[in-house]
């Protein structure tokens, strides 16, 4: 422990079981022991393979679907930047992911103003409504990534990490760290551990005796596209591994946050027409939604029950059904875990997110996910599978052994009336960014900065349901129903949270994907139950 003190088939269940559980091999990423979303799944910018990975309609029916997250980190919801689309589509055409775009490109350079007056916004360009668009300087805190404000004791930094060390200094404060000082520092988690935050201070050149006040000027010293200081890298032991993967991944960087940062922090959705939000949602849905129609054209369907092998440790389960049960969940989990990384990205695309506080965009992205999973999966479902992104299904007999018989109605008849609906996925996206965007959810600091925004998501939609449906009455008709859906997913939502309580009770005899067990609370290892 490192310490800082200052001194100054159809897949059904047969009955037949085997005696012994499959294992499967689930990467060990690091977690904090918080119950809260450990950002380290969001801090890479290489989103695409874990992306590709899971949409592969040709995966090998014994293949790992826990491969599809494997070594794989998750980009930060404050580095919006992460995984831009290689050539943004113009306003009025948002086409759909090609295979060249499988490889999602980082563009390393601050935004640029353009010819045609229009500003980068998450990695699409939208009409700016100022024909002398201006773009504006960006400079990074050296220490987190934010926005700085000025030169504080001797570094360019925000407001936030200046009275951070300006409080441990004064109060000569002793840290401690739990991960033996290898935490990453970046906006969202800088105050997760204060012992890497004040060690980064002073590794960047923070000193008491170097203070200059003074805001960002016009012209900065410190050109962002040269700054070296403004990414910061955790070196790797030679062990290698996935723990060291997350540890070794680049921290969102000067480059990465002035090209698209900036332009999200200053656009108001207000300045954006309801069709240019139609298309930067739409096109972020067509992006990083693994179940669209391109996608789902040619999917191979196969019962997961073909997975079903005999295991190589026994985790002392005497009941067939029981470990019938938790291998249902195993495999379910190892599926369900990379669409929160696809959530994640969409999220951040969505017109002034990024605005919201830190604590808003993680209860929103952590409470909101399951819903908008289960709008997205709802297209896959018949009236008696469910299948994945990459074809394999779960029959309903095998969600009542999961969950019960309750749940398994509930969802399957709420996918079959949103199936009859026939939306579109310009639609689907932006009903998902409604979901995603819910005032209420608890703890949320400022609910009227997003009940704006979902306002004008609301109007998009609207707006997009009447112009593609010749009978209005009918458009109006549906929009009531859609916005009865989201009560209903509400429902399923809390089920489902009443259900994983049966897997809190027995994680120590699971193997789930880490992140699965981050996003809904299920404890990882005994520090988790202190």
């Amino acid at each position: 422990m490192d310490v800082f003190k200052i001194k100054s088939s159809n897949g059904g269940f047969d009955g037949t079981l085997v005696d012994i559980l499959e294992t499967e091999d689930v990467p060990e990423i690091s977690f904090d022991a918080n119950s809260v979303l450990n950002l380290e799944f969001f801090d890479s910018t290489d989103f695409s393979e874990g992306c590709a990975t899971s949409t592969s309609a040709t995966t090998s029916a014994d293949a790992d679907p826990s491969d599809a997250f494997t070594g794989t980190t998750f980009g930060s919801p404050d580095s919006v930047e992460s995984a831009s689309v290689e050539s943004p589509p113009t306003i009025g055409k948002c086409p759909p992911p090609t295979a060249d775009d499988s490889s999602f490109v980082v563009r390393n350079d601050p935004p640029i103003a353009t010819g045609s007056g229009k500003k980068d916004c998450g990695g699409f360009f939208v009409a700016d409504s100022s024909k002398d668009a201006v773009v504006k300087s960006f400079i990074p805190c050296k220490i987190c990534g934010d926005k700085a404000s000025g030169y504080h004791y001797g570094v360019t930094s925000c407001e936030g990490c200046k009275g951070f060390f300006r409080r441990s200094i004064q109060k000569q404060i002793e840290y401690r760290c739990l991960r033996d000082g290898k935490c990453l520092v970046i906006r969202l988690n800088r105050n997760r551990c204060q012992f890497c935050r004040f060690k980064k201070c002073l590794s960047v050149g923070m000193s008491r005796d170097s203070v200059r006040y003074g805001r960002v000027p016009k012209k900065p010293r410190d050109s962002p596209r040269l700054s070296s200081e403004g990414s910061s890298t955790v070196s790797s032991s030679s062990s290698g591994g996935p723990l060291h993967m997350v540890e070794s991944t680049v921290v969102a960087s000067s480059s990465q946050l002035a090209s698209i940062v900036t332009d999200i922090e200053g656009s108001n959705s207000d300045e954006l027409s309801v069709q240019d939000i139609i298309n930067l949602v739409s096109h972020a849905h067509s992006a990083f939604c693994t179940y669209t129609d391109d996608l789902l054209k040619n999917l191979n369907r196969k019962p997961v029950a073909s997975l079903f092998q005999r295991g190589k440790e026994d985790f002392q389960v005497k009941d067939p059904l029981e470990k019938h049960r938790i291998w249902l969940w195993q495999q379910y989990a190892n599926r369900v875990t990379p669409s929160v990384q696809q959530v994640v990205e969409f999220a951040k695309r969505i017109p002034e997110f990024c605005d919201f506080t830190q604590d808003d965009q993680l209860i929103l992205i952590k409470l909101g996910f399951f819903e908008v999973w289960l709008n997205h999966i709802a297209k896959t479902t018949t009236e008696s599978t469910m299948t994945f992104d990459d074809g394999y299904y779960f029959t309903k007999q095998q969600l009542e052994i999961m969950y019960d018989l309750d749940y398994a109605n509930s969802f399957f008849t709420f996918s079959n009336v949103l199936n009859n609906y026939l939306l579109s996925d310009q639609e689907i996206g932006l009903f998902s960014a409604l979901i995603l965007l819910a005032v209420d959810r608890p703890g949320i600091v400022e609910p009227r900065a997003i009940s704006r925004t979902r306002d004008r998501l609301s109007e998009a939609l609207r707006m997009q349901i009447m112009q593609s449906r010749p009978d209005e009455a009918a458009s109006m008709k549906l929009i009531v129903e859609l916005n009865d859906k989201i009560g209903e997913l509400r429902t399923l939502s809390a089920k489902h949270c009443v259900h994983l309580n049966w897997i809190k009770t027995n994680w120590s005899i699971m193997r789930l994907p880490p992140l699965f067990a981050e996003i809904f609370d299920i404890p990882k290892c005994e520090e988790d139950l202190q």
